[in-house]
């Protein structure tokens, strides 16, 4: 079974504020999540909220401080311009970073196949000390975090296909090999991070891949550079959880991006991570919401990344003959 972890303060996030990372994503996911022609094989399930020492495992502890004293009456400017609290946002975040934990919690314990974490804010330009590009705490990274110190385990793969970079779950791993970041993203793009060449230091030196690519990128370029790139290093790694950042931002009508996936190519991507999850990692998955600002677009590559997330590597649709 597949689980979706929801909340209500998802969609408060930001409530009222004009803003493109809008309440309305997350609405036009859960509303296609629910209405989809599967929803009978997704178990929908309430998050719980972040305990703190989970999150100063990434984050340091004046930053915490910092964003869970925050009490917005209208809004709160976290960084130079993009990143916005609002009343809910507090709480909002707690529960995301929470979310994340909990599917793997339940993934951990054979309670579900795997998970996707509807969770706003989202999380992978969080740094240790700064909110950025959306995102006040990384929930990735804190998810990690979590399954090496609390679930017992050595190898850990973060996928992260968002069109951005996600800096602050490169940096939280730089130098752990216990974590094998792999990146797809446009560049040069926001946040200006990235680069090739950057493959890691000290002890997780090669345990960082960055795949840059260029506007205009499509289909046959991602689908390539995870049949040449991206298994091979999972194959290589041999991870015993796999999470995903799925950002869908980089859909061919996303305003922020200029790379060209259509909705099929995120079902396509998550296939291959499926299989090879169930190679090494016993099917171990969680992914996690991250940008995607054409709400159509979002709830549709949404769709079709937990069509393959349901569906086993044979073809079959869990729950369904």
């Amino acid at each position: 079974m597949t689980g979706v972890i929801y909340h209500d303060l998802f969609g408060r996030h930001l409530e009222g504020y004009n803003h493109v990372e809008s309440p309305e994503r997350y609405k036009a996911v859960i509303e296609k999540l629910r209405g989809c022609s599967f929803s009978e094989s997704i178990r929908f399930i309430e998050s719980i909220p972040a305990e703190r020492k989970w999150i100063e495992a990434i984050h340091e502890r004046s930053y915490v401080d910092s964003i869970l004293s925050l009490k917005p009456d209208s809004y709160f400017l976290l960084d130079a311009g993009d990143t916005v609290a609002t009343a809910d946002t507090v709480q909002a975040a707690l529960y995301s970073a929470g979310a994340g934990i909990l599917g793997a919690r339940m993934v951990l314990e054979g309670e579900l196949s795997n998970a996707f974490s509807t969770g706003r804010p989202p999380g992978h330009h969080a740094e240790k000390n700064r909110a950025m590009g959306f995102c006040l705490f990384n929930n990735i990274a804190i998810t990690a975090s979590y399954l090496l110190n609390e679930g017992g385990l050595k190898r850990v793969a973060i996928i992260d296909w968002d069109v951005h970079h996600g800096n602050g779950t490169e940096n939280s791993f730089i130098d752990d090999s216990r974590v094998l970041y792999i990146s797809i993203h446009q560049y040069p793009h926001y946040p200006g991070s990235g680069h090739a060449d950057i493959r890691g230091k000290g002890k997780g030196t090669g345990y960082n891949l960055n795949l840059p690519v260029s506007s205009g990128s499509d289909d046959s370029e991602y689908l390539s550079l995870f049949s040449e790139r991206v298994i091979p290093a999972l194959e290589d790694y041999a991870p015993e959880f796999i999470l995903i950042s799925a950002g869908f931002d980089a859909h061919i009508n996303d305003p922020l991006s200029g790379v060209r996936l259509s909705s099929g190519a995120y079902r396509e991507m998550t296939l291959m991570i499926r299989e090879a999850a169930d190679e090494y990692a016993e099917g171990k998955i969680v992914s996690f919401l991250e940008g995607g600002y054409n709400t159509g677009a979002l709830a549709e590559s949404v769709e079709q990344h937990v069509l393959a997330l349901i569906t086993d590597t044979t073809g079959s649709q869990h729950g369904f003959r």
